[in-house]
Order: C-alpha cells, then sequence, then structure tokens
C-alpha cells in the first residue's frame, strides 16, 4: 500500500459548491477510483489560500495512473472545471507532493 498526496486549487467564492458536488460524488466515478486500487481517499481546503490538499491510499498493483483515459473521469473533469483551476483538457491542475514523515 503506496500513499500518494497532491495539491489543486479551488476558484473564489467556489468552497461551498466544491464540497456540495463531492458530497454526492457519482456512485460510477466512485466505483472506478475503488476499481483501480484507490482507497482511503480525502481531500482537505485551506480556506485562507483555497489549496485543496488530497491524499489517498494506492495498493500494491493499482491502475489509477488509467483513471485519466476513461469518460467518466473526463466528464467529472467538465463538471469541476468551473470551479477549480484546470488544465486545457479540463483536468484539474495537480502538483503532487513528497511525503516527508508519516506515523502509524
Amino acid at each position: 500500500m503506496k500513499r500518494f498526496a497532491f495539491k489543486m486549487k479551488l476558484k473564489a467564492g467556489f468552497e461551498d459548491e466544491y464540497k456540495r458536488r463531492h458530497d454526492a460524488i457519482w456512485p460510477e466515478l466512485s466505483a472506478e477510483l475503488t476499481a483501480a486500487g484507490v482507497s482511503d481517499y480525502s481531500i482537505f481546503l485551506d480556506e485562507e489560500t483555497l489549496t485543496l490538499f488530497a491524499v489517498q491510499k494506492l495498493s500494491d498493483g493499482h491502475t489509477s495512473e488509467r483513471l485519466p483515459e476513461l469518460p467518466i473521469a473526463k466528464k467529472w473533469w467538465e463538471y469541476m472545471s468551473d470551479i477549480m483551476d484546470t488544465n486545457p483538457d479540463n483536468s484539474p491542475v495537480v502538483t503532487s507532493l513528497a511525503e516527508v514523515f508519516h506515523l502509524d
């Protein structure tokens, strides 16, 4: 099991909307995340900077690198593109973070 952390950026004024959309995450997207080996996935918001901090566990043999190819992922990106910083293909601008400490 490996942990993966990254950050994204929310647009100002969309804090409640971001939470609302994730509270109602599409079941088919959740199923694809699970099938790809993603678990224990959390996203936190730094309300001062609007930085979204995400951390997830990836199972051994995970296929999460294939998630961006899935139509449901592209549909979610389009759905979220109006409230967060995105790339030209609507994927979120993601910055991977290096783990510097962990305590079980």
